[in-house]
This record gives C-alpha cells, sequence and structure tokens, in this order.
C-alpha cells in the first residue's frame, strides 16, 4: 500500500540513503542542515512503510521552490513520480502558492520530458551550475486560479 506523508529530522538517514542510491545530490550533513531552513517541507513516498520516493520543498510565502525531487531506480517509470508529483502540485494549491520552481540539469532529459508534463515551462539557465559543467535549467509552473 502506498502513503505519502511528511516527514522530520529523525528521518535524515533515510533520505540521504535513497539520494545516494538515486541522483547523489546531497551530503549527509545537507541533508541534516536542510531539515533546519526555514519553510522546509520533506514529504516521503512509502510503499509497505518503506520510503520510495521524496521531495523537499521550500515555501517563502506564496512560491515554493523544488530543493529536491527523486524517486528510487526500481520504481522509476511506473507512476510513481507521477502519484508523487500530483501531491505535490494539489499540495501548492491548498497552500494557495502561486508558482512553482525548480532546476534541473540540461543533461537529463527524462527530468526535462517528466516536468514539461506538468506544465513546468523553462525560464531561465545557470550556466556551468553543476560538477559537470552543464548548465542548471530553471523551471516554473504558475497557478492559475
Amino acid at each position: 500500500m502506498i502513503s505519502i506523508e511528511e516527514i522530520d529530522q529523525k528521518d535524515f538517514d533515510l533520505c540521504y540513503e535513497l539520494d545516494a542510491d538515486t541522483i547523489c545530490l546531497w551530503t549527509k550533513k545537507q541533508w541534516q542542515s536542510e531539515f533546519n531552513k526555514r519553510g522546509i517541507k520533506v514529504v516521503a513516498m512509502l510503499l509497505k512503510k518503506k520510503i520510495i520516493g521524496i521531495y523537499v520543498i521550500q515555501i517563502i510565502i506564496d512560491e515554493a521552490q523544488i530543493n529536491y525531487f527523486s524517486i528510487k531506480q526500481k520504481f522509476r517509470r511506473k507512476g510513481y513520480g507521477s502519484c508523487l508529483m500530483a501531491y505535490l502540485i494539489k499540495e501548492c494549491e491548498k497552500l494557495n502558492i502561486k508558482k512553482l520552481l525548480l532546476e534541473v540539469s540540461e543533461t537529463n532529459s527524462i527530468a526535462e520530458m517528466f516536468y514539461y508534463k506538468f506544465n513546468f515551462l523553462t525560464v531561465g539557465r545557470r550556466k556551468n551550475y553543476y560538477k559537470d559543467g552543464a548548465d542548471a535549467v530553471l523551471k516554473e509552473k504558475l497557478f492559475i486560479k
């Protein structure tokens, strides 16, 4: 059975483990500090009480930034990511968020297609942003009432 729920700092090790097995974005120390930032929500997708996906958003007034979004490798392309993103979008709507922002590596065409499916539009670039020299593509989704 799938559940989606907010998690807290005591679960940062689980977040780090999922990240280490997927996109390797943050160190253990970075995960620990992420939970202490103002406006942060860390949400996990669980299957049989095991974390298979996580998103981290930071809310600032009426905007939210997706700082992290990943699904475990063996659960990708099975609809879990779409389910988690749909949940995130509904939560933003409940919170009256007007704009949802994220950045993705220009080399990650699968993620680009995924975000396009949810009406994220490219609004800018950060040149040579990632360690490998790739640009960060800045995307946003506007919520219109």
